[in-house]
């Protein structure tokens, strides 16, 4: 199960999420309201594929996937199973909402990992207006309200009012790479290698694994041909199965040599390199220097 881990140097009003409670549990949804100073950190809980919707009103920096983003008032955020992100407050803050729901929430109601905003090459945040951030509190108002009620499809309402949150974000950022594409075998196979490849990162301690490496072993989760694999990414994103991958690792390597203690034999072994040697020659055929050599050199 994930963990959503307040911040110990603020004042908080409760640790969420640190055992399920009895709507994510039982509903695969919750919506809850933040107050003031809860800020929080998100640390992946994978396997129900937790998805998260939050709004935020207050001066931020937020941090994930080795960016930094400031947000100076107010905020909409998409957060995907396994992302990691920290907010950290600058200035005032004030009360906020979040929604968590399960993959299985919306079963075949829609398909949310096809939708834009959930695309692991998409900044899952966007600066709002008032106006749309008094639009989307009104949202989650409604969310409070239905889960409330004894009515038998509330949950079907619950479902639309997410997707009204979801479809309203894609109409505040229409950038191209946000447009809804053609529904075809190869985007929907680019799709699901995507989400199977980024969902073993970020790696957020020494002792986790990448699990897949391989085309094959790709190819065997998706359950089609190594060969139709290959071909499906090359169609859609230019490059090969291996080329994907190895540029993943590589970006992962980068951030763990940059922002961890670890040394380089434990990084090595966390992307799935048995051999230390191996590493260091993938490495510096990638980058141009060895792990050490990039490490020295990056300014902190």
């Amino acid at each position: 199960m994930e963990t959503l881990a307040l911040t110990p140097q603020l004042p908080v009003s409760r640790n969420l999420y640190s055992t399920p409670s009895n709507n994510l549990a039982n509903y695969n949804f919750e919506v809850v309201r933040l107050p003031a100073d809860d800020i929080f950190v998100c640390q992946p809980y994978n396997k129900k594929g937790i998805y998260k919707i939050s709004i935020h009103q207050g001066h931020n920096r937020v941090h994930y996937a080795g960016k930094v983003v400031e947000i100076k008032e107010r905020a909409i955020l998409f957060s995907r199973p396994n992302m990691i992100y920290r907010f950290e407050p600058i200035g005032k803050q004030h009360p906020a909402y979040l929604c968590v729901f399960t993959i299985d929430f919306f079963d075949k109601f829609a398909n949310i990992a096809s939708y834009p905003l959930f695309d692991p090459e998409a900044s899952p945040i966007m600066e709002i207006t008032q106006e749309q951030l008094d639009s989307f509190t009104g949202i989650f108002h409604g969310m409070e309200k239905e889960i409330t009620q004894e009515f038998g499809y509330k949950y079907d309402v619950i479902r639309t009012l997410v997707l009204q949150l979801i479809l309203d974000g894609l109409k505040q950022q229409p950038a191209p790479h946000l447009q809804l594409r053609e529904s075809n075998s190869a985007i929907r196979i680019t799709g699901y290698f995507k989400e199977l490849l980024e969902g073993q990162f970020p790696i957020i301690n020494p002792s986790y694994r990448m699990i897949l490496r391989h085309p094959l072993e790709f190819a065997d989760s998706l359950s089609v041909h190594v060969n139709h694999l290959n071909r499906s990414l090359k169609q859609v994103t230019g490059r090969t199965t291996t080329q994907l991958i190895a540029d993943r690792i590589i970006k992962e390597a980068k951030v763990l040599l940059q922002d961890t203690e670890w040394n380089i034999m434990e990084i090595a072994w966390s992307l799935g390199f048995e051999d230390f040697s191996h590493f260091v020659k993938f490495f510096r055929k990638s980058v141009g220097s060895t792990p050490s050599t990039f490490r020295k050199n990056t300014v902190v």
